[in-house]
């Protein structure tokens, strides 16, 4: 057994016939339970990890078994000890995967289900949301860099039906005998209908500074037209409807709002940090979903916000994660 251990290692550190470096190689969807901190509470939840590093162009393979030996390390002798932050746990997993593989470079990314409290926005009632925490770490001989983040889903209200709404009942209100002050009144006191999209928003810091992804998570829902909730009694559904419809945002309005709350939220990150904002609203009136993204470095976001002029660049995440050259 050992001998035919040691030939599969053999062979995957052999010569390969096309000797050509590859970007990554590893595994994707290992599920794992976690056992995460958040605040002083702890909870054992279950998490999807991805590995991966860059693969010499002189060595075939890499020790595909090493990376599940790898996590199992990294739960069951420290995180059943000490429960992480997702971040953390990544960052960990990463340096234990270069060591392991003799490699490089390496990238984790875990994504876990976590329950949020939550109260109804009226009745008070107790409920619970789901949102992913994510956790993205890339090790090398230069440091660790690593990302937080969050998905969570909120509704987006459309703006631009709305106005042709507007436009229409307007002229139905002028043709009935009201007057046009009476028209911007009305229009202004009464919710116009549009079409609604139940819209997924994402967060991502990247910092050495501490971030809390229960506060990405609020930021990512306040982005939106209006959170959305599992529970809902009928005055809390009539909140939640009339607040997106006085709220509207195209899913553009939620990438941009999302990255100046963060922003606001943490004045203290570095230029050099890391953000990224995506959205994606599933569509209700097209057999298509729309989507927008910004990122960069906090720099390039925070002058592009100052100034009002266009970044001349925009990093994006695998080169962040690599870190400078």
């Amino acid at each position: 057994m050992a001998e035919s251990r040691d030939l599969l290692e053999d062979l995957q550190a052999s010569t390969p016939d096309v000797q050509l470096g590859l970007s990554r190689a590893g595994v994707q969807g290992v599920e794992k339970a976690i056992r995460l901190r958040w605040g002083d509470a702890e909870k054992l939840i279950s998490a999807q990890i991805d590995a991966d590093v860059d693969l010499d162009p002189g060595q075939k393979g890499v020790h595909m078994s090493r990376f599940p030996e790898t996590f199992e390390e990294a739960i069951d002798e420290v995180v059943l000890e000490e429960a992480f932050l997702v971040e953390e746990l990544a960052e960990h997993i990463a340096a234990r995967i270069v060591a392991r593989q003799a490699a490089g470079r390496a990238e984790v990314r875990i994504t876990a289900r976590y329950p949020l409290a939550r109260r109804t926005p009226v009745t008070r009632l107790a409920t619970q949301e789901m949102i992913a925490l994510v956790g993205i770490a890339a090790a090398s001989e230069k440091g660790v860099r690593r990302i937080v983040g969050v998905d969570a889903t909120g509704i987006n209200a459309c703006p631009c039906a709305q106005g042709l709404v507007r436009g229409q009942a307007s002229d139905r209100l002028l043709e009935a005998g009201f007057d046009g002050q009476d028209v911007e009144r009305i229009l202004e006191l009464v919710p116009l209908a549009t079409h609604n999209q139940r819209g997924r928003g994402t967060l991502y810091v990247g910092s050495d500074r501490p971030v809390n992804a229960e506060q990405l998570a609020r930021i990512v829902e306040g982005s939106m037209s209006s959170p959305i909730y599992e529970l809902l009694k009928r005055p809390d559904e009539l909140f939640v409807v009339e607040h997106a419809h006085l709220q509207p945002r195209f899913v553009e309005d939620s990438v941009r709002v999302s990255l100046q709350s963060v922003l606001e939220r943490y004045p203290e990150l570095d230029d050099t940090d890391f953000v990224l904002a995506r959205q994606l609203n599933f569509e209700t009136i097209h057999s298509h979903d729309v989507v927008a993204e910004r990122y960069g470095t906090v720099g390039e976001v925070r002058g592009e916000l100052v100034s009002g002029e266009p970044a001349a660049r925009h990093t994006d995440l695998r080169e962040w994660l690599r870190g400078p050259s």
